[in-house]
C-alpha cells in the first residue's frame, strides 16, 4: 500500500460493500480495502431465506457488486480473510494470512453471527443455522417434497425459512418457546394474523414449549420438549436470534454493550474508526436511547452514512428503523419502534390486511407495522414512515378510519 492514504473496510456484507462504493462516489482518491471472510463477492442475505429455500433449483447468491465494478471503482477487495488484531496505535489491522494493512481511517461492519442452542445436541443429529450461502444450499436439502423440520424459534428467521419449507412441501414444526410468535418485533394482534397464515398452509405452531435437548434416534433428529414430548425431524433449523460480532472491537479496547457503542454519527471512542450495521449500537434523537437494529436497510444506510461521516460530513444517523420479512403471498413490513405505554390504533383494510399504528403519549406516530398485500402494506407503511420521521401527531380516528387516505393525511399534517 505504500504511503497512500487507505480507508480499510472489515466485513464485505451489505454495510461494508455499500460504504465501500459510497466512498468512491463521495470522492475519496485514496484506497479503499473491503475485506471479506466469505470467498465470493459480496451478496444479499434476505434471499437466503426465501428464494434460496424456495425455488425448485437453487439461484445463485444476488450479488452486491461484481468484479467489473470493484476494478471500475478500485475498490481492493481481500476476499475468504478474517481480521485478526486491530493496532490503533499504528493504524493497522492485521490478516489471518499474516499481512498487515495500514489504515488512515477504519470502518467495521463485521454483522452478527446465529446465536447457538445453550442445550445439549447430539453431535450427529442434523441441525442448522442460516447466515450464509452455504447455510442456505445445505438447508435446502433438508426441507423437500415429505420431509420433517423442526425449527425453533419463532423469529423472522424461523418463519421465512418455515414458510419457504413449507412450500416446498415439508412437513414443518415451529417451536417457541415464549408465549407467541415474533415476541421482540410486533404486537401481539399482528403475531395473531401471521401465526393463522402460517397455520392455513399447514405449519404447526406450538408456542410456550421449551426444547431441552437434540438427541438422534434411529438416523434423525429427536427434538426432546420440556415434559417429555418429542418431535423427529430430518433437519432442525435453529432460528433464535444473533449476536453482534463485537470481539475484534472488544480487544482492540473500543467499548462495547450489546454492540460496538457509536456516537450519532457511527464514530466509535476513537475518531478514526467508525462501525456500521448489525454489529453496533448507536443513539437515535428520535426516540432518545440507544439502540442497535438487525436489519438490511439499516445497514444499507448506515453503510453509506458512515462513508459520509468518515469524509468529514458530521452527518448524525436519524433513519427511522424499518424492518421487512415476505411469507407465502404476505408481507410484514414495520417502520418505528413502539415502547409500553404508547397507544394502538387498528385499521383494517379487509382481505388486503391490517395496519397498527402506535402514538406516544405527546400524541407524535412513533411506529406503524402492517401485514397483508404488498401492493397495499408497503405504500401505507412507508406514508407512515415519513409521518414518524417527522415528528407528526395524527389524530387516533383518523388513523383508525380506512377511508381516510393515510397519504392524504400526511399532506394535511405537513401543510398545518
Amino acid at each position: 500500500m505504500g504511503n497512500e492514504p487507505a480507508i480499510v473496510i472489515v466485513g464485505a456484507g451489505e454495510a461494508g460493500t455499500g460504504a465501500a462504493v459510497a466512498l468512491r462516489e463521495g470522492g475519496w482518491r485514496g484506497m479503499v480495502v473491503l475485506i471479506g471472510n466469505e470467498t465470493m463477492l459480496p451478496y444479499e442475505r434476505p434471499p437466503l431465506s426465501k428464494a434460496m429455500l424456495m425455488e425448485e433449483t437453487a439461484p445463485r447468491p444476488k450479488l452486491l457488486v461484481t468484479h467489473e465494478r470493484l476494478a471500475a471503482l478500485e475498490i481492493d477487495y481481500f476476499a475468504g480473510r478474517n481480521v485478526v488484531s486491530i493496532d490503533r496505535a499504528a493504524h493497522t489491522v492485521t490478516l489471518s494470512d499474516g499481512a498487515q494493512l495500514g489504515y488512515e481511517r477504519l470502518l467495521l461492519t463485521t454483522g452478527a453471527r446465529p446465536r447457538q442452542l445453550s442445550i445439549p445436541v447430539a453431535a450427529a443429529s442434523r441441525t442448522a443455522t442460516l447466515r450464509t450461502y452455504t447455510d442456505a444450499l445445505s438447508i435446502r436439502q433438508g426441507i423437500g417434497q415429505g420431509c420433517q423440520v423442526i425449527v425453533i424459534g419463532g423469529g423472522f428467521i424461523g418463519l421465512e425459512a418455515a414458510a419457504s419449507a413449507a412450500l416446498r412441501g415439508a412437513s414443518v414444526t415451529v417451536v417457541e418457546a415464549g408465549p407467541r410468535l415474533l415476541m421482540r418485533a410486533v404486537p401481539p394482534p399482528m403475531a395473531e394474523l401471521i401465526k393463522a397464515t402460517h397455520e392455513r398452509s399447514g405449519v404447526r405452531i406450538e408456542t410456550g414449549a421449551t426444547v431441552e435437548r437434540i438427541d438422534v434416534n434411529e438416523g434423525r433428529a429427536e427434538v426432546v420438549l420440556a415434559g417429555g414430548r418429542t418431535h423427529l425431524a430430518d433437519l432442525v433449523l435453529v432460528g433464535v436470534g444473533v449476536v453482534p460480532n463485537v470481539e475484534l472491537a472488544q480487544a482492540a479496547g473500543l467499548p462495547v454493550d450489546n454492540g460496538i457503542l457509536l456516537d450519532e454519527t457511527l464514530a466509535t471512542s476513537d475518531p478514526h474508526i467508525f462501525a456500521a450495521g448489525d454489529c453496533c449500537s448507536f443513539p437515535h434523537r428520535l426516540y432518545g436511547k440507544r439502540i442497535r437494529l438487525e436489519a438490511w436497510r439499516n445497514a444499507q444506510r448506515q453503510g453509506a452514512t458512515a462513508a459520509a461521516n468518515m469524509l468529514g460530513a458530521d452527518r448524525p444517523y436519524e433513519e427511522v428503523p424499518w424492518f421487512w420479512s415476505d411469507q407465502y403471498d404476505e408481507t410484514l413490513q414495520i417502520a418505528g419502534l413502539c415502547s409500553e405505554g404508547d397507544v394502538p390504533v387498528a385499521r383494517n383494510l379487509g382481505a388486503t390486511g391490517q395496519l397498527l399504528f402506535y402514538l406516544a403519549a405527546d400524541g407524535r406516530l412513533v411506529a406503524a407495522c402492517g401485514f397483508g398485500r404488498l401492493g397495499t402494506i408497503a405504500k401505507e407503511i412507508r406514508f407512515a414512515e415519513m409521518m414518524i420521521g417527522k415528528r407528526l401527531a395524527p389524530k387516533a380516528e383518523e388513523l383508525e378510519d380506512p377511508t381516510v387516505s393515510i397519504k392524504s393525511l400526511l399532506v394535511k399534517l405537513e401543510r398545518s
